[in-house]
């Protein structure tokens, strides 16, 4: 049997900062300054706040930064809250395999780098080694039938990316690592409920993920022995288990060689990020076509099969949630306001009458050329319909902020500051800035976390 485990295991335990090279690194800053400030900004959101009024119950060894909530905590509770906090408003990086690795890795690597005094370097090669995982164990899995079976495979395959970030600040070695990546597998979890009746959970696998993987490097390194080939076992593997189309080569063809790291999108709308091509394209043909809201008669959005389960439902304002994973309500909102960010998606706007007429004329099919190309790419076409006849269609397949067409570091600090202006104070905003910025000459990661606490 291929000893799929192992390899990803051997790969984060020997990965060094010299290996990762100068452009990597910069997309790896950018990661990290985004997750910080969709963190900072979810601080003040009540689902966080629930969570972390928990986390502080629970007291304990002083070791990690519970960001802006003055307290510091057990890593694996910090990692837990740091998670839900970047994951809060579905604002937070993604990679096309369907994960946000972000908000699962980034937690794990702060909380265990600040509990070992890491420098930057370290905790930038463990984001590295975190994101290299969590990326590719979902690949492998096959995220299309994966989500189809009801899973978010964010919560499901992030205990392995956690697990790997931590591990490596442990110094773990590669069958530590291996035993690591085994127990972090076995507490996988996450299923798609929550959009149901708008349910929290969504925000909470993150947190639950990342807080598993800093587990099990944890327990790992005390000699806990867990499953070496939790992937790739016939009975009971976590492939198989929780998907039906399995490929084992996509977990390591040109591992180490190739980082799928570069391919992680950001997010310039705050919403599902299926949804963003088709804001994109709302906005193109808007924009062209100078297209007035009262002449239109219907709204067609053609997508893959899998998203118009995820997000073709029929819109009822139950949550913030709810509208952040409706297409119908996205894109009832974005022509409305023209926009899709973090005021579109506010209590009072989700049940605002006049979006609620408009969401119903959105319709949600099915597309054969856009099923083809899902999920390599995220595409969409949308196709305005006016009451006198006229039909107006785009289609785009890469959205703004993805890799294809990626954000700069300007433009991160820019949505940065659009985050946390009014949570923190000015001077820290520019100094959290600098030291991500110059993050591989920080000497102690406890620099930045003093800056966020």
């Amino acid at each position: 049997m291929e000893r799929v485990t192992q390899q990803l295991a051997d790969f984060s335990a020997s990965l060094t900062f010299g290996d990762l090279d100068r452009d990597l690194i910069s997309h790896l800053k950018k990661y990290l300054l985004d997750a910080i400030g969709c963190g900072l900004y979810g601080s003040c959101l009540p689902w966080c706040q629930i969570v972390n009024h928990f986390i502080k119950e629970q007291r304990g060894t002083k070791e990690s930064t519970l960001w802006l909530q003055r307290f510091k905590g057990p890593s694996t509770n910090v990692s837990l809250g740091l998670g839900v906090m970047i994951h809060s408003f579905d604002f937070d990086d993604y990679h096309n395999a369907k994960v946000h690795p972000g908000a699962v890795v980034i937690p794990a690597a702060m909380a265990m780098g600040e509990r070992s005094g890491a420098n930057g370097k370290s905790v930038l090669t463990a984001i590295a080694a975190g994101y290299e995982t969590m990326i590719r164990v979902s690949l492998a899995t096959g995220p299309t039938s994966s989500r189809l079976k009801g899973w978010h495979l964010t919560g499901t395959t992030g205990p392995f990316g956690a697990a790997a970030a931590a591990g490596k600040l442990l110094g773990l070695n590669q069958d530590e690592m291996a035993s690591a990546l085994g127990m972090a597998g076995t507490q996988s979890g996450g299923l798609w409920a929550f959009t149901a009746d708008g349910a929290m959970s969504k925000r909470f696998h993150a947190g639950r993920a990342s807080q598993s993987g800093v587990m099990s490097a944890l327990l790992a390194q005390k000699g806990y022995k867990g499953p070496t080939q939790i992937l790739e076992a016939e009975d009971g593997g976590f492939c198989r288990a929780t998907s039906d189309q399995v490929d084992f080569s996509l977990a390591t063809e040109g591992l180490g060689k190739r980082f799928l790291s570069y391919d992680v999108n950001l997010k310039p709308h705050a919403c599902c990020a299926s949804a963003h091509t088709a804001v994109d394209g709302l906005l193109e043909l808007v924009g062209k076509h100078r297209i007035v809201l009262s002449e239109i008669d219907e709204v067609l959005v053609k997508t893959a099969n899998s998203v118009k389960v995820q997000c073709g439902f029929e819109y009822e304002p139950l949550s913030v949630l709810q509208a952040q994973m409706s297409l119908q309500y996205i894109v009832a909102v974005t022509l409305l306001e023209g926009k899709a960010l973090l005021e579109q998606f506010s209590e009072d706007r989700i049940s605002n009458p006049q979006t609620l007429e408009l969401a119903k004329r959105v319709k949600v099919v099915t597309d054969p050329e856009i099923e083809n190309v899902y999920p390599g790419r995220f595409a969409n076409k949308v196709e305005v319909i006016l009451k006198n006849g006229e039909r107006f269609e785009t289609r785009v397949d890469f959205a703004r902020g993805t890799y294809k067409n990626p954000m700069s570091f300007h433009q991160v600090t820019e949505k940065f500051k659009s985050l946390t202006s009014d949570v923190t104070k000015k001077d820290r905003i520019e100094a959290i800035i600098n030291e991500v910025e110059h993050m591989e000459k920080l000497q102690d990661i406890r620099d930045l976390t003093r800056l966020i606490s």
